[in-house]
């Protein structure tokens, strides 16, 4: 090694030190991914007797309790337990092999809590165990060292780094209240942007690719600086000095503090960059800027996916704006009965019901809330809710608290509906009569009744006009005096209220299957058995029950019938069920669709041949929200929604 590499090397370990001593949690770590072999010390302030886990594949190699040597004890759930005065000094040195990097899914990703190493890539979550946890919000510092070919990164300040013909060293530091750590590694180019600021240090922007996605590097640059300069005017200045896109070898879509870890193959993707992009930027202001006060259950997701995800298509067109709307309906309308989440009770996405709820139902209370303040009370309420919550954890008490200020009025009832109460209310307009321009509508639904101000779309004589009526109980006429004679009138046609949707507005979608409680296939054809098993094994959230044909009209439950293109034709016939539909007709290698039925939800899945059944299952999961799809081996080429136009109710006419 030269002077110059030496010194620069001492220049990395003289930071470390420094970031340590003011660090809750200082870690230095080195992972050799070809091995997978991991060795690693923390050092932290002992809250007295510390208790803390580490992931099995990993055991504690010695203690220093104030530079003294001391002692670990391992209980029989593999919890380390160590006795030392409060506020003495620990350091504990630990290390093992990691696990090999899996081949997750989209779902298994989601649910793992293991450290995993590869030379491709690896993935230390958070909650996996790969430190010592000290049990509440920290701040750490964290020293990596890395084989040369290989960079890492956490959240956090990129300190110093510094690379020599052998290792890779880098120092982060993250200041603020934390609950958790995750560390990315791969053999990654790094391209860096330095993005000037007004009356603050420059943004560091960077890009952790692998070599073949290079060329996307810079348009990923621009589109972040573009995303936090408009958050920034929205909201308040962006809460940290930097962002990275990391590419990841699974199928992921993480957000944390001043990094996004994305999927190598989504990264790929056209529309990436204008959608979840900004989405994860976004997070940095709401759930690591101000962070989640779980108790309450987690607001940042559906308030991240209204600013976000939502505004974007409201940007676009009115239209495009509704069909999102729709489709957190459609998705909440295909979650079975007992299995709705609360919001109060949504933690995380671990499934399709939790996302209908934490990622739809949020997002909807937030338009809800805005339709009812209006959008000057509701942006300054975001802006002051920031200031005054930032690195600090927050709840929806502290979010309404703001709408209350910002508005002057009281939303405590408003809240605890939506908060408090699983599913939503059925709503409808049960009749409509007329005298002359004076109209009486009767409203029902469900009970307990919910407290709701409703759209209604009143037509006659050519004339239209949309009124907000505010109903409370679960029968209630309301009368309304009109500038015409009305003729027709529509229930929220434009999809502003979260709702059970009517079976006119409905059409049915993949996710009734995808995450249906007790879902059945009936797979019609003997070549192509295993194949369809395989794709019911990425499709379904939960196990299904193989079913014959005909067995398959003894149940209620989803059915996915699932074969070639002539079996399942005759099995369609068979069962007396519509033919494949006219649009999907010779096109494509295999089609997916729904179908209205009587008896029960049933969908189809047909294919021309066993390669192009089982080339279905990567994409089928992650298309839910669609009612058909085409497929050109492992590509779709066509999808859509069957339409549903929803209910039109005659104003029948009363004498004077």
């Amino acid at each position: 090694m030269s002077a110059l590499a030496r010194a620069l090397c001492a220049c990395v370990l003289l930071a470390a030190a420094a970031l340590a001593s003011a660090a809750d949690l200082a870690l230095t770590v080195d992972l050799d991914p070809s091995t997978r072999r991991f060795a690693a010390t923390a050092e932290l302030i002992s809250p007295g007797p510390f208790a803390f886990t580490l992931h099995p594949s990993l055991n504690v190699e010695g203690i220093g309790i104030d530079g003294r040597r001391g002692a670990a004890a391992r209980g029989s759930r593999g919890e380390w337990r160590i006795d030392a005065p409060k506020g003495s000094k620990l350091r504990i040195a630990y290390g093992g092999t990691l696990p090999a990097l899996e081949s997750l899914d989209h779902r298994a990703v989601l649910q793992n809590a293991t450290p995993m190493a590869s030379p491709k890539g690896s993935f230390l979550p958070g909650g996996s165990g790969w430190y010592p946890d000290p049990g509440r919000a920290f701040s750490y510092s964290v020293r990596l060292t890395l084989p040369h070919d290989q960079r890492g990164v956490v959240a956090g300040s990129l300190i110093a780094e510094h690379r020599t013909s052998d290792r890779y060293t880098a120092a982060f530091s993250f200041p603020h209240p934390a609950e958790g750590i995750d560390l990315m590694t791969g053999p990654y180019s790094v391209r860096e942007r330095l993005v000037q600021r007004a009356g603050a240090p420059p943004l560091r922007l960077r890009t952790y690719f692998y070599p073949d996605l290079d060329a996307l590097a810079d348009g990923y640059l621009d589109d972040t600086a573009r995303y936090i300069a408009l958050y920034s005017d929205a909201i308040g200045p962006y809460p940290f000095d930097g962002f990275s896109i990391v590419a990841s070898p699974l199928p992921t879509g993480f957000g944390m503090s001043t990094l996004t870890y994305l999927g190598a193959q989504v990264l790929k993707l056209p529309f990436i960059r204008g959608t979840s992009l900004g989405h994860e930027v976004l997070h940095n202001w709401w759930g690591n800027g101000v962070r989640v006060d779980y108790a309450q259950g987690n607001w940042s997701e559906g308030l991240t996916t209204f600013m976000a995800d939502y505004f974007y298509k409201e940007r676009d067109s009115d239209k495009a704006a509704r069909e999102m709307r729709l489709s957190w309906l459609r998705d909440f309308a295909a979650v079975p009965d007992g299995r709705h989440l609360a919001l109060a009770e949504f933690r995380s996405r671990t499934h399709g019901a939790a996302a209908a709820a934490g990622y739809g139902k949020s997002a909807m209370v937030f338009l809800m809330v805005r339709d009812a303040i209006g959008e000057e009370a509701f942006g300054r309420a975001l802006r002051a809710f920031y200031a005054e919550h930032k690195f600090r954890a927050a709840g929806w008490d502290d979010l309404r608290a703001a709408f209350e200020r910002a508005s002057g009025r009281r939303l405590v009832p408003f809240f605890d509906q939506w908060l408090e109460r699983r599913g939503g209310p059925d709503i409808a307009i049960a009749e409509a009569r007329g005298r002359s321009q004076t109209l009486t509508l009767t409203f029902t639904q469900s009970a307990p009744a919910y407290a709701l101000d409703v759209p209604v779309e009143i037509e006659g004589l050519g004339r239209r006009e949309t009124r907000r009526i505010h109903i409370e109980r679960a029968r209630q006429d309301v009368q309304v005096d009109l500038p015409f004679v009305p003729e027709r009138v529509r229930l929220d046609p434009e999809l502003r209220v979260w709702r059970r949707l009517d079976a006119s507005e409905l059409s049915p979608i993949l996710r009734q299957w995808i995450i249906a409680r007790a879902p059945r296939i009936a797979i019609v054809s003997n070549d192509g058995g295993n194949a369809a098993r395989g794709v019911a094994e990425a499709f379904f959230e939960n196990r299904p029950q193989v079913v014959t044909l005909d067995a398959a009209k003894s149940s209620r439950e989803p059915l996915l019938i699932a074969g070639l293109h002539a079996d399942v034709d005759a099995a369609l016939a068979r069962l007396g069920l519509p033919p494949r539909p006219r649009e999907l007709a010779g096109r494509g290698t295999a089609a997916a669709w729904t179908i209205h039925a009587a008896a029960a939800p049933i969908a189809v899945l047909s294919a021309q041949n066993v390669e192009a059944l089982a080339a279905t299952a990567r994409a089928l999961p992650h298309l839910g929200a669609q009612s058909y799809l085409v497929f050109e081996g492992a590509r779709v080429i066509d999808r859509g929604i069957w339409p549903a136009p929803g209910r039109v109710v005659h104003v029948v006419r009363t004498p004077q």
